[in-house]
């Protein structure tokens, strides 16, 4: 097992879900957006220097948040009940679903998740006092309270009530009026608070039941109640060990329960948390849960080694919770910098295992795609948009368009043209059909390449693209360029005024150099394309360390996930980024070492080097 970190939209990752996770999560905690606006924006800070940024969200998100909003509430609520259904499915028999909410959405969705779950698996109607309070008390009153509702996939979801109580208040305390003194009497607490003894309370000796009706000392319970004992011997017992109580019958409450103070654990958790923590306000998410909150769903719904999911992950809370608990864990994201974000909050833990970081595409077509290139509603209407749209893209790009190729679409200055769908990242099995069809190409027809060069033009690329797909490329004696399809091509005064311009993506210059045993990894050079930063803070960057946030090394790179053995990332305290490190292996070989940089935005650019390793 892997832990996995996915990037992707959840309206795709949930069913990709279903083949290897039905019936097997254990508990879904997700936190869904309500109408927060098309904003996947974030501020992204240049290291050693006062300048920062607004990253304005990529296409695939933006088109996200449209399909969910397009019709405002309906849209919304149709997107939910679609999703609900598939985590439904996902769930173990005794797992739990928690989904966080404002109150503007809460009650419209507690409708579906009743018609979806059933009404007997509603568990509790959750409000969590967040203690941030609003300065629009001024004009209503302050919301301060979000709502978790809880549902089970059967009416009885695993729960631990015992794995957290919460401290008796000051008022619950006074309650334990009464003292026992070593002799075996009994006085009131207050005004004897320094004699020794205990403290105690009386409480009722029955509860809900039917059962346990026998007669007792002269009494019976009520008939929709039962002794808390199950027979007459347990309760003369009971009695003469301390644990009930006989007052005066002439007094009242003649048979009660005693509930001892030294022996009180707290109470059970109820359905207003006021103390698992505030929103993290100020940091890189607004809306950032506290690790408090997540620690007590995933303790009280889960025990060690089960499955968690959450495909809202934002900046990870989930995924961190979860990671020191010891649970296994699933999260998703659309948004790259979510992605980000989580990957960077992991690797600083302690101790972390090793988790996966896996790209999701298939994305619906770009409304801007069906707008611009027609709508009409024949079969061949996906392809008739699709081929006018890549000719759209190759006429910007100055290429001349070829008609037949399926991964190959044009010719510039003898360089092959791949334009990217607009529905999916650019992958490295992109790669892999491009330079097949290549090989198919050569020296066949008027269109058969005269170079070995392509350049593959994307909205948005795979993490584990650049370096590796060139390299990937290079052994099919392949010259590969990746260029970034701006969003500029979508604004028809940009295109008609000529300014678009596509640029390359990161370039990473490392190097390896082995003596013996040993192996020193150096990062050399690191360039970024300069469509997605502002000039004026390209040129507060005076060295290329800069554009780097942090970067990682795999010693023994398998072709599988990527294993973070090392990773050198700045602090507040050490703000310097180490560009060197040494490595030691412990048996002769050829290994593969793959170098990860992630960038200021959360791209990453990915490098392998092949080292011998003797004695």
């Amino acid at each position: 097992w892997r832990n996995r970190l996915i990037w992707g939209d959840k309206k795709y990752v949930l069913p990709s879900l279903l083949d290897e996770f039905a019936g097997k999560v254990d508990l879904i905690y997700i936190d869904p957006p309500f109408n927060v606006g098309a904003d996947f924006s974030f501020m992204a800070s240049v290291p050693d220097s006062d300048e920062s940024f607004e990253k304005e969200p990529s296409v695939i998100e933006q088109k996200a948040y449209r399909d969910t909003w397009a019709r405002g509430l309906d849209s919304y609520l149709a997107w939910f009940h679609e999703a609900a259904v598939i985590m439904h499915e996902l769930l173990t028999d005794d797992g739990s679903l928690f989904v966080h909410l404002d109150p503007h959405a809460s009650h419209y969705v507690k409708v579906l998740l009743d018609e979806i779950f059933g009404l007997g698996a509603f568990q509790n109607d959750i409000v969590w006092q967040r203690h941030d309070p609003h300065n629009d008390a001024r004009s209503r009153l302050g919301a301060i309270s979000d709502r978790i509702m809880w549902y089970g996939k059967s009416g009885r979801p695993y729960y631990d009530p015992d794995v957290e109580r919460e401290d008796l208040s000051a008022a619950a305390e006074k309650e334990f009026s009464l003292l026992l003194l070593p002799d075996g009497s009994v006085v009131n607490w207050k005004g004897n608070e320094s004699r020794q003894g205990r403290r105690f309370k009386l409480d009722d000796a029955t509860w809900k039941g039917t059962r346990r009706q026998f007669e007792w000392r002269g009494a019976r319970p009520s008939p929709k109640r039962e002794w808390s004992y199950d027979s007459v011997e347990s309760m003369d017992a009971a009695l003469e060990g301390g644990d009930l109580y006989l007052r005066d019958p002439q007094k009242g409450a003649a048979r009660c329960r005693v509930r001892y103070l030294d022996e009180n654990q707290g109470l059970y958790l109820q359905d207003i948390w006021s103390n698992v923590g505030r929103m993290k306000g100020g940091s890189d998410y607004p809306t950032q849960k506290p690790v408090r909150l997540l620690e007590r769903i995933i303790r009280i719904a889960t025990t060690e080694d089960q499955l968690v999911l959450d495909c809202f992950a934002g900046s990870g809370t989930t995924a961190i919770v979860a990671e020191a608990l010891k649970r296994r864990w699933l999260a998703c994201d659309l948004s790259r910098f979510a992605i980000h974000t989580t990957r960077k909050r992991l690797l600083g833990m302690e101790g972390v295992r090793p988790f996966e970081v896996q790209n999701l595409g298939k994305y619906e077509r770009q409304v801007w795609q069906v707008d611009e290139f027609g709508t009409s509603g024949d079969a061949e209407a996906p392809n008739a948009r699709q081929r006018a749209y890549t000719r759209f893209i190759l006429d910007l790009y100055a290429a001349r368009p070829l008609n037949e190729n399926a991964w190959l679409h044009g010719v510039k200055d003898g360089r092959l043209v791949h334009v990217g769908s607009v529905d999916a990242p650019v992958s490295v099995g992109d790669v892999t059909n491009i330079a097949s069809e290549y090989r198919r190409m050569i020296g066949t027809g008027e269109d058969a390449p005269t170079t070995n060069a392509v350049d593959v033009l994307g909205w948005d690329f795979a993490f584990e693209l650049n370096e590796v797909a060139k390299q990937h490329a290079a052994s099919a004696n392949i010259n590969v360029r990746f260029l970034r399809i701006p969003r500029d091509v979508m604004d028809r005064r940009a295109v008609e005024q000529g300014d678009i311009q596509f640029f390359e993506l990161a370039a990473l210059d490392v190097a390896a150099k082995p003596k013996k045993n040993e192996v020193m990894v150096e990062l050399r050079n690191f360039v970024i394309p300069p469509d997605d930063v502002p000039e004026d803070v390209q040129r507060a960057v005076n060295h290329w360390e800069q554009w780097i946030d942090y970067w990682a090394v795999d010693w023994d790179y398998k072709g599988d996930a990527f294993h973070n053995e090392w990773q050198s990332y700045r602090t507040k305290k050490d703000p310097k980024l180490q560009t060197k490190v040494g490595h030691r292996y412990d048996t002769t070989g050829e290994y593969t070492i793959l170098v990860k940089v992630i960038d200021i935005l959360g791209n990453d650019t990915t490098k392998a080097l092949n080292v011998a390793i003797t004695r």
